[in-house]
């Protein structure tokens, strides 16, 4: 086989759920984040996984994750949509029983006028400017609004994952404000929330990146291995270039791997010349630029010509990759491409 090896941990998936899940008081639902295809990891089998393990609400991005969702769950669980109620959702709005979370005084029209007593949730800007009613159009439609019985009033934390930073408590404030006296339920928290205590919970928590095994939880399970198999060995003598542009030269002979995998797969370039990958628990450095497809590897330190070499596993995880190529691990996750061959584990994490 010549295509990478992704291994993805459903128990580690569902492990990472109730850890967060058990951070809240009794009284506080914990939903599951599953947008853009559960973060690359396929939002079918994940999202099945979060099911079982007590997850009844989840929340895409927008309506078309929404059908996929509710194709893999079937009726029951309330599948909520960030985006809101968009030009040309309705009908699988109303079709699916998906909860739009409307954000503008033109869906809130748009949903009321074409699906009258359909669920619906809000969600407030608190200061990300990003999605949300803001505070003054939030003041004159409240009463309305909440005399319509939304599921849920909720906005997002900007800075969560810095504990310190003092966005987190003006924004807290800023939603106390806006939702005083409201008996709609309330969320304000995703992972990083979660993390900075109660006074962030109130009625419903939205973890995502941390189901996936990423900071800002680092209690979490690892969820992902990626393995890429070698294709190519061979030995070069000193002076010798890898890849394009003579990026890397040999100062000494060495041997190197031809690996499949590339920035077609989702290793950013931005990892040329700096990353690693893993032979059982031996570093090979990376050598040269990425390509689209391949990857030089340096194993002149190997006793054995490896087989495979380990991108993402035990030594090295999505958002240690991600500080090398200067970057998040959000978007190592879903950037990893679809070429690989894909394998749902149970426990390996």
């Amino acid at each position: 086989m010549s295509t990478g090896r992704l291994t993805i941990d459903l128990d580690a998936v569902a492990a990472n759920w109730r850890a967060l899940d058990a951070k809240s008081d009794p009284g506080v639902q914990t939903a599951a984040v599953v947008k853009a295809d559960a973060y690359g990891l396929g939002v079918g089998k994940v999202g099945r996984a979060l099911a079982a393990a007590g997850a009844r609400r989840f929340f895409v991005a927008v309506a078309e994750e929404g059908a996929a969702l509710r194709e893999a769950l079937g009726p029951g669980p309330e599948i909520c949509v960030f985006s809101g109620h968009m030009s040309g959702d309705t009908d699988m709005m109303h079709d699916l029983g998906l909860v739009p979370m409307l954000n503008s005084v033109e869906q809130i029209t748009r949903h009321f006028e074409a699906l009258p007593g359909h669920p619906f949730g809000v969600q407030l800007d608190t200061g990300m400017n990003r999605l949300g009613m803001e505070p003054g159009e939030w003041a004159a439609l409240r009463d309305l609004v909440v005399s319509q019985g939304p599921r849920l009033v909720m906005s997002h934390l900007a800075c969560a994952d810095e504990p310190d930073h003092e966005m987190n408590r003006q924004q807290l404030n800023v939603f106390l404000s806006m939702t005083d006296g409201i008996e709609a339920p309330r969320s304000l928290a995703a992972t990083g929330g979660i993390l900075l205590g109660p006074d962030y919970h109130f009625d419903l928590t939205r973890p995502g990146i941390g189901l996936y095994g990423g900071l800002p939880f680092e209690e979490a399970q690892p969820v992902v291995h990626l393995d890429l198999p070698v294709i190519q060995i061979r030995d070069l003598a000193a002076g010798e270039s890898v890849g394009y542009g003579n990026s890397w030269v040999a100062e000494r002979p060495a041997r190197v791997a031809t690996v499949s995998g590339g920035y077609a797969d989702g290793l950013t370039r931005h990892l040329s010349n700096q990353a690693v990958l893993f032979f059982e628990d031996t570093p090979c450095p990376l050598l040269g630029r990425v390509s689209m497809d391949l990857i030089g590897v340096d194993i002149t330190h190997l006793k054995d010509k490896p087989k495979a070499l380990s991108m993402i596993g035990p030594h090295q995880s999505p958002d240690d990759l991600a500080e090398i190529a200067g970057t998040i691990g959000y978007e190592i996750l879903t950037q990893l491409g679809a070429r690989y061959a894909r394998y749902y584990a149970r426990g390996r994490a």
